[in-house]
């Protein structure tokens, strides 16, 4: 869509030690300049250095200077949803732009966005239907912003007929074909969902309906198409100031014989693990990898690929010698994974350590089997990325209910934040070992000693899949593109069962899963 748009990208706080030279420098720059492309313009250079803190406190200290300014407002609000979910703070931008321009339909979009977002769908979209009637020489507009906002907060099928109603008789954008394409994709309609992003990139070519016609491409099964478009996606990096960008992407083409290749991570823990299966492409072409990972892989990595140079990111300086460059999740693409029948078979292709296997079969219960759970992702900050990760994930509570009482020894693999529901939960036991668990290395270790693995749609599933270990996905009703349309298995990981949601709730998905977990044990 246009005004509302919320990129893909960038990630959690990374500071170095030119963060205050560079918020300094923006900051007297911007007090000089004080528009509404500047302030956008110093926040992008901010968030491409991945100082999100310091996107949000420019923002609020360059618009509280200009408060009759609405269109600074309005770009403050553009900024904050881009990188952030701080719904509070872009209502009060919006809010504070239409004091100044009461008519702004673009600052009346926001407050409906929020509203629809954070949950009061209804509210969100009775203001949306007044914008409609007050506006009629907008409707297009206005359509992308309900049909977009909806989709975020995991409405597809309402999505889908709003677009559809408009489309009879309103005005044909780019931004509406490809919402289209957006909300067949999520309703696992992929095939149908490819003329319309067509269409869409014919009127209008842009990089975000590009990568969703990759994505959509690559679910529908269609992965030669799919990776040649997906490789020239924005990459989705942290710190898009790193030196290794600056490098030649490496291509399927490119001759790597006595070369040196830098791989990255991009995007998440998941698409390192999945992907990096297809890194002995290279060395059984004569490269020379090194492979630049957050810390938190760095040693799973390590121990799986001993003929490897693993670093960790944080602390990798600039070094010569380097011919190309590319990120992880490209490397289906580079090794020629044109079909499903070309994904690499060998599982496991991830080790754990033996003595760490050891070290948590001394410290987990003796009774079997044991049954290792996951209900949540990471929560990230974007705003795009939030609701994505509220959409994928459950809680202990719901899952717990679901899945007890079992003749089974319940196992915790939850990390981060959601880990302490634990303490509220007062039903089936549930050992919790991710106290001693220092990173995914660890985490492997104790999936070695548990006989099923279950897990909504995040990290630890692929960790459970690449290591050979029994796992069984919990997926979300729009589902990811890397499970396809539909089916109770993947290709990816031939040890995974797949259980799919039919609707947003979880409930009788979970439901699904407790009764083929009695069957199983």
């Amino acid at each position: 869509m246009t005004d509302i748009e919320t990129k893909r990208g960038l990630g959690s706080e990374m500071g170095d030690a030119t963060q205050f030279v560079d918020v300094a420098l923006l900051k007297e720059s911007l007090l000089q300049s004080p528009t509404p492309a500047h302030l956008i313009e110093a926040c992008d250079k901010l968030a491409a250095k991945a100082h999100l803190i310091e996107v949000t406190r420019l923002v609020l200290e360059v618009t509280s200077l200009h408060l009759d300014d609405g269109q600074l407002s309005l770009a403050g609000a553009t900024v904050i949803l881009r990188y952030s979910s701080r719904y509070d703070i872009v209502e009060t931008l919006a809010r504070n732009t239409l004091r100044v321009d009461p008519d702004n339909v673009s600052a009346q979009a926001f407050l409906a966005h929020v509203r629809v977002v954070s949950g009061d769908v209804a509210g969100g979209c009775a203001l949306f239907s007044g914008m409609m009637e007050r506006y009629p020489e907008k409707r297009a507009n206005i359509c992308e912003f309900i049909s977009m906002s909806l989709l975020e907060a995991g409405y597809p099928v309402e999505a889908l007929k709003i677009l559809q109603s408009h489309l009879m008789n309103g005005d044909v954008t780019a931004a509406l074909l490809n919402n289209i394409g957006c909300a067949l994709g999520r309703l696992n309609r992929s095939s149908e969902a490819l003329p319309w992003y067509e269409r869409a990139l014919a009127l209008e070519p842009s990089p975000d309906a590009s990568f969703g016609y990759a994505c959509t491409l690559l679910k529908a099964g269609r992965l030669a198409d799919g990776w040649q478009i997906y490789s020239k996606r924005d990459l989705i990096v942290k710190d898009k100031s790193a030196w290794y960008l600056e490098l030649p992407r490496l291509g399927p083409d490119d001759d790597v014989s006595g070369r040196k290749v830098l791989l990255f991570d991009e995007q998440g823990f998941g698409d390192t693990i999945q992907f990096i299966r297809c890194l002995p492409y290279l060395l059984e072409r004569g490269a020379e990898v090194t492979v630049v990972v957050p810390p938190m892989l760095v040693r799973l990595l390590s121990q799986s690929f001993p003929g490897v140079c693993v670093r960790d990111k944080w602390s990798f300086g600039r070094e010569d010698g380097y011919s190309y460059a590319a990120p992880i999740p490209d490397l289906p693409y580079i090794s020629g994974v044109m079909s499903v029948r070309d994904i690499p078979a060998a599982i496991p292709y991830l080790r754990a350590d033996e003595g760490d296997v050891a070290r948590f079969a001394a410290l987990l219960p003796d009774r079997r089997p044991r049954v290792g759970l996951v209900w949540a992702g990471e929560r990230r900050a974007q705003s795009e990325y939030d609701l994505a990760d509220k959409r994928r994930s459950t809680t202990l509570a719901e899952m717990g209910a679901a899945l007890t009482p079992v003749e089974a020894t319940l196992v915790n693999l939850q990390f981060g934040g959601p880990r302490a529901e634990i303490e509220a939960w007062n039903g089936q036991p549930l050992f919790d070992p991710m106290g001693d668990v220092r990173d995914m290395a660890d985490t492997a270790a104790i999936m070695k000693n548990l006989d099923l693995v279950i897990s909504v749609d995040t990290a630890p599933l692929h960790l459970a899949g690449a290591l050979g270990c029994p796992v069984w996905l919990v997926s979300r009703w729009d589902a990811c593109w890397r499970w396809g349309d539909e089916g109770s298995g993947t290709p990816w990981y031939p040890n995974m069962r797949v259980f799919r949601a039919r609707e947003r709730s979880f409930a009788p998905v979970l439901q699904e899963v407790g009764r083929a977990l009695r069957n199983w044990l």
